[in-house]
């Protein structure tokens, strides 16, 4: 290990690790490494480190990482750690310590008995083998296993066999979209079947909506090890299939029939099997052309449907209207098989640059009732409402040109959490409503479905039958009503210059001169202490943050849904608590209450600030959502706008962050000055008013911008006449267009 992971896992900087190696003569020798890089051994710092009192403040998955790496690539340890994650899991916290604190033999022992223990389901989870070697990795994954819960020590093990094996674009699924494409499909659905499951999301998922048999296939055996594991942690009571394989040419489950289909298929794969699989039964609406992959991923889910089961898949966007699949999509239509396409803001999942589709399937039914619309929901204004940025057609083109750095398709279920991370200010619960709502109207009574401007349409197949065959909801999906009552469109503008009216008068005042005074003739200069030594002091108490998956699975004693979840991106957004099921927290258990400082657990979004958050009434009892910390302070000691104010400071945040793509805040590490109740409760004075301040700037933008959108609508479409004025009235020398 180098001497920045000896001072990230020590909680002291790097400049106190080399005085610690001048100064002290036993302080571990180098074992590898070059004199300006040095490498150490890792027990040998930590027996020291333990020897002088210091803990360990890395998290347990960070020390995960570290044993994995030290052990070198081509090691094998991650993928034969998989059952031992699962059979970990089954063991109490003491059982585990107590498993930890044995002698390497034992250990070793020990841990391949609790790695055999489990069924079949895994893939080449039999035998497991480890060696003296591998005893520090066990332990840290016992660690991990007790601290942050299983499903976190499989991201790990996962995430270190991919890189092992340099399987670049592979992606996770999003948890939001995971929860949307599951409750698109009926809920008597029981069997559910992903052919490309990846790191086992979507099943996970199905699992959480009801469903209890769960087959799954993938092409990288270390995703179908990670899939079986999870399965085991989230849904013990499913009878779960999970095989490793390519699901086009060497099918697992050729005779296996489902209620539903849940995928995230590789795109842009050209080598998917083309001219071996061109006679294949399973192309019912056309051989899919050589670079139509993803309409050989759509045939291959209807092929293993019931007759009326449905598939839910998520797609890239040039698929609705690329030339060269244009026969297949008109015989899905014909058919009836495809039922609904929505569109995805950019950024909502991996590829980040351009905004997927997801299309919802229905296997025709003999003698059934034939369907004469296609359902479009364009998902995509929730981009558009929120930031700037909507995929051009070029990025469309290059996304599915399948390059990102090379002819690698993507594919689903990574062990990163990328994904997941840029997607956790999206507002998944407003886009799920939306499309949820229309759906559910649309299935419920399809001849008397009512369009809704800008939002969906009902299509008839008659014009979607052109020489294009184009199924992309933004062609579809009116933007304005027809019907706009110009006098009702005139009292909304009214209002709405009214209420901007008042806001900015409101901006104005927050932002005025307060009294806002130099410190003197440089800055000020005190004492701090981080947030460990103020828990450790009583004066504040710490709920850790807890990544996706730890709750438990469904039946046990994880907390419900009825009162709201407050989510990392309330806090990034201002928001009041917007968080579903999916976002709950693993110690929900413990509601917000009034005061309590909230600190999101991943850095990003360029304001420091909007990192933490005081909680308020509207927040008091909502339940904790996920990567947040939450900081109780013991109001005689600390006041929570003092110490929320500090805490959110960029130099605090980035001082006591790890990671660079995706920083994870170590919130022990924070640092908070050592001040009077009573200054302190000035300072925090302060931060509530720079709050209500930044809080007075959103409405304002969103005010404006809506006020500016109903006026370019009624301009545009013919409601709305510009006001008369010198310009407009006629004067001698103007000319019409």
């Amino acid at each position: 290990m180098t001497a920045a992971e000896i001072s990230r896992i020590a909680g002291v900087t790097r400049a106190t690790v080399s005085n610690w190696r001048r100064r002290h003569d036993d302080f571990p020798t180098p074992s590898a490494g070059t004199e300006s890089s040095p490498l150490y051994d890792l027990p040998a710092v930590q027996a020291w480190l333990r020897g002088r009192g210091h803990t360990s403040t890395a998290s347990p998955t960070e020390e995960l990482r570290t044993a994995l790496r030290l052990l070198g690539p081509g090691s094998g340890v991650a993928a034969r750690l998989f059952p031992l994650a699962a059979g970990a899991s089954r063991r109490t916290s003491e059982e585990l310590s107590a498993l930890a604190a044995l002698p390497d033999d034992r250990l070793i022992a020990r841990a391949e008995k609790t790695a055999g223990e489990l069924p079949a389901a895994v893939p080449e989870a039999e035998p497991v083998r480890y060696g003296p070697a591998d005893a520090d990795a066990v332990r840290a994954l016992l660690g991990c296993v007790r601290e942050a819960g299983p499903q976190a020590a499989v991201d790990v093990l996962a995430e270190r066999e991919l890189d092992e094996g340099a399987a670049s674009g592979v992606y996770q699924t999003p948890e939001g979209l995971a929860v949307l494409m599951a409750r698109l499909l009926p809920a008597e659905a029981s069997r559910v079947l992903d052919p490309a499951c990846g790191s086992g999301t979507l099943l996970a998922t199905a699992a959480l909506q009801g469903a209890r048999e769960l087959f799954g296939q993938d092409s990288l055996p270390v995703q179908g090890r990670r899939t079986a594991v999870r399965l085991l942690l989230s849904a013990p009571e499913a009878e779960t299939a999970i095989r490793v394989g390519d699901s086009l040419r060497d099918d697992a489950f050729p005779d296996v029939t489902v209620d539903a289909v849940l995928c995230n298929p590789p795109f842009a794969d050209r080598d998917w099997g083309h001219d071996e699989l061109a006679y294949d039964p399973r192309w019912a609406y056309g051989l899919p052309p050589r670079l139509e992959s993803e309409l050989a991923w759509v045939q291959h889910a209807l092929a293993h449907l019931e007759p009326g089961g449905h598939a839910v898949m998520l797609l890239p966007p040039a698929l609705a209207f690329r030339s060269s699949g244009r026969r297949v999509r008109a015989e899905l239509i014909r058919a009836g098989a495809l039922r609904a396409v929505v569109s995805l803001p950019a950024r909502a999942a991996y590829p980040l640059h351009i905004g997927l589709q997801i299309w919802v399937l229905q296997r025709p039914e003999p003698g059934g009732t034939d369907r004469t619309t296609v359902l479009f929901v364009d998902g995509e204004g929730e981009q558009r409402d929120g930031a700037p940025g909507t995929a051009s057609a070029t990025d469309t083109a290059t996304a599915d040109a399948g390059t990102r750095g090379g002819s690698r398709p993507h594919r689903s279920g990574s062990s990163s959490s990328a994904a997941s991370s840029s997607a956790a200010s999206f507002d998944w619960a407003g886009l799920t409503n939306r499309v949820l709502g229309q759906w559910a109207a649309f299935t419920t009574a399809p001849d008397t479905y009512v369009d809704e401007p800008g939002v969906a349409r009902a299509v008839p197949l008659v014009d979607l039958l052109d020489d294009v065959v184009d199924v992309t909801p933004a062609r579809h999906v009116r933007a304005t009503a027809a019907d706009i009552d110009p006098t009702a469109l005139a009292r909304r503008v009214n209002d709405l210059h009214g209420q901007l009216a008042e806001q900015v008068a409101a901006l104005a005042a927050s932002s005025a001169s307060g009294g806002w005074q130099p410190s003197g003739a440089s800055a000020r200069e005190w004492r701090t202490a981080t947030v460990s030594d103020l828990a450790r002091g009583g004066a504040l108490t710490v709920l850790r943050a807890a990544t996706p998956g730890t709750r438990g699975s469904k039946g046990s004693d994880a907390p419900t849904v009825e009162r709201p979840v407050l989510a990392a991106r309330d806090i990034a957004a201002g928001n009041p608590p917007s968080g579903t099921a999916v976002d709950i927290h693993a110690d929900a258990a413990q509601p917000v209450a009034a005061g309590d400082v909230l600190v999101r657990a991943v850095a990003g979004g360029g304001d420091a600030a909007a990192m933490t958050r005081v909680a308020d009434d509207r927040d008091a009892g909502a339940l904790l959502g996920q990567h947040i910390h939450l900081l109780r302070p013991d109001p005689a000691r600390l006041d929570p706008w003092f110490l929320a104010g500090f805490l959110g400071a960029e130099d605090n945040i980035a001082s006591a962050s790890t990671g660079s793509t995706h920083v994870h805040v170590t919130p022990g590490r924070l640092r908070v000055p050592l001040l009077p109740l009573e200054e302190q409760r000035r300072y925090g004075e302060a931060f509530r008013r720079v709050h209500e301040l930044r809080a007075a700037v959103r409405r304002t933008a969103d005010l404006a911008a809506d006020t500016a959108a109903t006026l370019t609508t009624g301009l545009t479409a013919g409601v709305l006449l510009p006001p008369a004025g010198p310009e407009t009235s006629g004067s001698p020398g103007s000319r019409s267009v």
